[in-house]
């Protein structure tokens, strides 16, 4: 796979949570922090987004915004300060509650696609580590227009609910997260990530490690890959991922063991030659350094059980 694919399928959990908001009025509700990413879709009206430690944010029609940190944030119909946020803002379950769906939408009605990507925090890759707490993403003509297609999509799933709607919903928000992710590497303008991928040198490393992790990889051997030297490598590598190739690697694949041993039931054995380890010994010796616990003890927790229990 490609690193943006690697980076989102590391940490991303089973199905998105998502809401249809339709309200109207005077109105303010906070989501406490959470493990995962929040997001907002303006559908109709307008709101505002005011995040933990930032300023408020406007959401027009069209308007995404990702929270990829699951910061702690308000939602209201109008610009709020923390103190006002303290008295006035409702638990968004409750507000949720209260809110329900009504009949007649009115000329200030405001529609909303709410929810929240589960996500492994233990295994984020840098590059999701370095998107910044609020992701706004303004509606404009022209600009992220596979952005554009996902939302209109999603607005249509959500008018008409037709056949084969619970299996599409999920994965047009699948879609959702990373064309959001996209369009964010194509507007910042800092980040050692935007900079690595737009790198020819660097992006053609990475994506040699990233297609095949398992493969017999050296640093010769993939500066042949890139079509450069040895040092020229090394250094631009370095520079813009923050370590160098091998040591890369070898993370990659202790990242690359953890997902199969939490998604797969593989034997060690065959977990250890997917990634590029000679036997289970290897992998787990190096599993260990990175995680600080066995692959046996880790897969046992991903899947619910006590901590003592080590499965193979």
């Amino acid at each position: 796979m490609d690193v943006v694919s690697d980076a989102i399928s590391a940490v991303h959990l089973g199905h998105p949570w998502f809401h249809r908001v339709r309200t109207s009025g005077s109105w303010c509700a906070r989501l406490d922090p959470y493990d995962g990413a929040g997001f907002h879709v303006v559908l109709k009206g307008h709101c505002w987004l005011l995040a933990d430690g930032s300023a408020p944010v406007s959401l027009g029609v069209g308007d995404a915004v990702l929270l990829p940190h699951g910061t702690g944030h308000v939602i209201a119909d109008s610009p709020v300060d923390a103190a006002v946020m303290a008295q006035k803002a409702a638990p968004f379950e409750r507000w949720l509650a209260e809110t329900g769906p009504r009949a007649r939408p009115d000329r200030d009605w405001t529609e909303m696609l709410c929810g929240k990507y589960w996500l492994d925090c233990s295994r984020m890759h840098p590059l999701m580590a370095e998107l910044p707490e609020v992701v706004h993403l303004p509606s404009r003509v022209g600009s992220h227009l596979e952005l554009r297609a996902a939302i209109d999509l999603l607005a249509g799933e959500l008018d008409e609910m037709r056949p084969g709607s619970c299996v599409a919903l999920p994965s047009l928000l699948d879609l959702l997260l990373i064309y959001m992710i996209r369009a964010w590497m194509t507007e910042a303008r800092s980040g050692a990530w935007p900079r690595a991928l737009g790198d020819p040198v660097t992006a053609a490393a990475l994506r040699a490690l990233h297609s095949n992790p398992a493969a017999p990889w050296s640093n010769d051997r993939l500066a042949a890959e890139a079509g450069v030297s040895r040092p020229t490598l090394a250094r631009r590598f370095t520079a813009l991922v923050g370590r160098p190739p091998m040591a890369y690697l070898t993370w990659w694949r202790v990242i690359r063991a953890a997902t199969l041993l939490r998604d797969t039931q593989e034997t060690l054995a065959t977990i250890a030659d997917r990634v590029g380890y000679g036997s289970p010994y290897a992998l787990s010796h190096a599993f260990q350094r990175e995680f600080g616990i066995t692959p046996g003890r880790y897969r046992a927790q991903a899947a619910g059980q006590p901590a003592d229990v080590e499965t193979n």
